[in-house]
């Protein structure tokens, strides 16, 4: 799978190394808003000298309507800034798959977004780790089990985080809660990201919880939504639906088994 990205900061480069990593995917390009060092490699300046990959373009070349068919990928990986999305609208003219894993969009760039969907395959990720959407997911299911608990949900970040976590504001809207009363925020050094949802029932207390542990969990999170999404001509998908698609299919399977 051949993989062009978007964004070459903090986590867009432990992104590119999990890429290049990847036996199955070739990181042919990537595109900074810079120009410093352009045209040069990627791997590179990852400690990746005898594997030549990720061939630097700047935002400004990528205005060109052939850019894209002229360096074609399979998927194009979104790690750039919320204004990204529209370097590369004509990368959907050519087919290119695109998987978007920025954090805070306004409805404005997630309605665009859908609007590309209709000439290519689209997933949206705000928080693209498996984990994340998996304990979404379970949190939901296990609500409807057991709807009269109290539940909390707790997000904890690196010092400098600012703001409440847009993760764990999804998960408030998914469990009907209000974040303002049951949203609780932790900030103090050496923590990555971690989501807890507790349940607290009469005599047993439930706690479903990720942990990242490395922004290599974001790489790791684009890479499945790229394969899952590779089949697929045109249409908005998101990592919400994957993981549900994932539960529904396994529950039928243990059907059929017993």
């Amino acid at each position: 799978m051949k993989v062009g990205l978007f964004g070459f900061g903090r986590t867009g480069r432990l992104v590119a190394e999990e890429i290049i990593n990847d036996p199955d995917c070739t990181l042919t390009w990537v595109v900074r808003k810079s120009d410093k060092n352009n045209h040069e490699y990627a791997s590179d300046f990852l400690g990746f000298p005898k594997n030549r990959q990720g061939y630097f373009f700047s935002m400004e070349e990528t205005k060109d309507p052939e850019f894209f068919c002229n360096n074609p990928v399979d998927v194009i990986i979104d790690f750039s800034s919320t204004q990204g999305l529209y370097e590369y609208a004509h990368a959907a003219d050519c087919g290119i798959h695109i998987v978007s894993a920025i954090s805070h969009f306004e409805q404005p760039e997630i309605d665009f977004l859908k609007k590309l969907s209709e000439k290519t395959a689209v997933l949206y990720s705000a928080n693209i780790t498996l984990g994340i959407n998996f304990l979404l997911v379970a949190s939901q299911i296990l609500q409807q089990i057991v709807p009269n608990a109290d539940i909390e949900v707790i997000e904890e970040h690196f010092r400098q985080k600012k703001g409440v976590s847009g993760s764990a504001l999804k998960i408030a809207e998914k469990l009907n809660l209000d974040p303002v009363q049951h949203i609780n925020s932790i900030r103090v050094g050496g923590i990555v990201g971690k989501h807890e949802v507790v349940f607290g029932l009469p005599n047993q207390t439930i706690r479903i919880a990720h942990d990242v542990i490395s922004r290599c969990a974001f790489g790791a999170g684009a890479l499945f939504a790229a394969r899952a999404i590779k089949d697929q001509k045109t249409g908005f998908f998101t990592m919400e639906e994957l993981m549900r698609a994932a539960f529904i299919e396994k529950i039928a399977v243990n059907r059929i088994l017993v």
